[in-house]
């Protein structure tokens, strides 16, 4: 058996919903599963309160995705057996959410003044029930319209951090973010570091209570993987791997099942929620 431990759902930027990538991770024959989605766990909320976690078949571990704030480097931070009724990881999203959708709004005008024809009812149509709008949202948008081959094609051009149309937005510190997973009972893990694309600053942010790295990413090779495994047991946390899904057309992997890790990391990190 095989598991995935960072995917994400039509709850931030991802395509499917909760129940359908319960359904399709049992599909791929996997056996742990871990959703995060980006700076909300209303996923998992959701599958909560419908009686579907815990789920059969298949072990759930409630996860989230944070974005930390650096001056020029995108760090992800990932969240694993968080308390998703916590106040104070609750009230926190709320502040970060809340911020994801005034920055939306600004990159939306911005996309106008450059003389796109893109409003945010054409965003809200994709994104549909996610409460925490996001870039590819916008992206996806763009696709649809024609102006993009593809979600990568407009990041490049317009999106990413330097192009035209790019806002910063409020995003917690990784200190912050770290206490704040802690706090709620969970296991801060560092996420895809080779894309912080800064090995001196992957090891910094290791030591600033990190419990865990995610060596096993698609965009990883084996001398990235063997490095970060490396770096897990010099400062002895956790491994940890996955295929930042998302399901959307066009961005690999393509179907949950086709990066997979074996199921020992997992189930380390694993707490059975009826105990």
């Amino acid at each position: 058996m095989s598991s995935d431990l960072h995917m994400h759902t039509r709850c931030s930027d991802g395509l499917l919903n909760p129940e359908e990538i319960v359904d399709a991770a049992k599909a791929a024959g996997l056996n742990y599963i871990a959703i995060t989605d980006h700076d909300t766990v209303n996923g998992i909320c959701q599958l909560y309160e419908a009686g579907l976690y815990p789920a059969k078949g298949i072990k759930i571990i409630p996860g989230i995705e944070f974005s930390a704030h650096h001056e020029t480097q995108e760090i992800h931070i990932l969240g694993y057996n968080i308390d998703i009724y916590d106040k104070n990881l609750t009230d926190k999203l709320n502040d970060v959410v809340e911020a994801r959708w005034s920055r939306f709004s600004s990159i939306v005008k911005k996309l106008q003044e450059m003389e796109y024809d893109i409003s945010e009812t054409d965003v809200l149509e994709i994104a549909e029930d996610s409460t925490s709008i996001s870039r590819s949202h916008i992206a996806q948008a763009m696709v649809k319209k024609g102006y993009f081959s593809s979600v990568r094609a407009c990041f490049e051009e317009i999106l990413e951090k330097g192009r035209p149309a790019y806002v910063s937005h409020f995003r917690l510190e990784p200190g912050e973010i770290i206490d704040l997973i802690k706090q709620s009972g969970g296991i801060p893990v560092l996420a895809h570091p080779k894309l912080i694309r800064d090995d001196v600053l992957v090891e910094q942010l290791l030591k600033q209570g990190i419990e865990g790295v995610e060596a096993f990413y698609p965009k990883h090779d084996s001398e990235d993987t063997a490095r970060y495994l490396e770096m897990a047991n010099r400062y002895n946390l956790m491994v940890t791997g996955g295929s930042d899904f998302h399901g959307i057309p066009g961005r690999s992997p393509l179907s949950l099942g086709d990066f997979v890790i074996d199921d020992s990391y997992a189930a380390e990190l694993y707490r059975d929620p009826n105990m």
